[in-house]
């Protein structure tokens, strides 16, 4: 193997022989160092095992108080970490920092926006189902919405969110503005454009303006909180249907 083996090493170019010249011949290569990368060319998120899934929705759900409390400037990552009772060190195990954080919960609500957007578009059309039935298949959706997320709301409606990432929601939060503006256009299909828009954000803002003592609710009064929403929804629009 000695003369194969050394023919191999030796035509290795940073290779040096080292020890006597006594036929046992050992070789000394110098420490290969990765290439230095900057901080933008590593992963976004470091590696996941499924194993740590928990931990990262923990993280998550903590990251998510936090800002909504602290706002984007005053969170830290040893808050985040206090709040999900792990230590800081366990944190930087899944994200490299605080935008880390923010970037995969902005990826997480822009997908659930999504979703909630493919449900708005099998609601019933207000031309051919009638406007209380469309406000009704069109309400519930956005209700429960609202309710399985009241974190990413808090979070992404603050003002001090770097604008890259408050950004990246913004295109679907335009598409649920856009599909509102559709029904209203299909219930007033003479209405000129610009009357369209301050109708649906008109509309838009009724159920803004509830969506936070609809989600502090429960029980009997949350159903009577969204009854409510629904007649002064059906009845704002139902003057403007009868002036068309």
């Amino acid at each position: 193997m000695g003369a194969a083996h050394n023919a191999a090493v030796a035509g290795h170019p940073a290779a040096t022989r080292a020890g006597p010249d006594d036929g046992l011949v050992s070789w000394e290569y110098p420490e290969e160092k990765e290439p230095s990368r900057s901080v933008n060319e590593y992963p976004t998120q470091p590696r996941r095992q499924a194993r740590g899934q928990r931990r990262i929705e923990q993280i998550l759900t903590a990251a998510m108080a936090v800002f909504a409390e602290s706002g984007y400037d005053g969170a830290t990552t040893n808050a985040i970490a206090a709040r999900a009772g792990i230590s800081p060190g366990s944190l930087y195990q899944f994200f490299r920092n605080k935008d880390d954080i923010v970037r995969e919960l902005a990826q997480r609500y822009g997908q659930r926006l999504a979703e909630l957007r493919r449900h708005l578009g099998s609601a019933a059309d207000p031309a051919v189902a009638g406007l209380e039935a469309a406000v009704d298949s069109a309400l519930r959706p956005i209700v429960q919405f609202n309710l399985e997320n009241p974190g990413f709301k808090a979070l992404f409606a603050r003002t001090d969110m770097p604008p890259g990432l408050a950004a990246a929601i913004e295109p679907m939060h335009a598409a649920v503005r856009e599909w509102v503006a559709e029904q209203v256009a299909r219930l007033l299909p003479d209405a000129p454009a610009d009357q369209v828009a301050r109708i649906a954000t008109v509309a838009t803002q009724l159920v803004r303006g509830m969506v936070p003592l609809i989600t502090s609710a429960e029980g009997a009064e949350r159903d009577a909180l969204i009854a409510e929403l629904r007649t002064s929804l059906v009845g704002y629009l139902s003057r403007h249907a009868a002036r068309a």
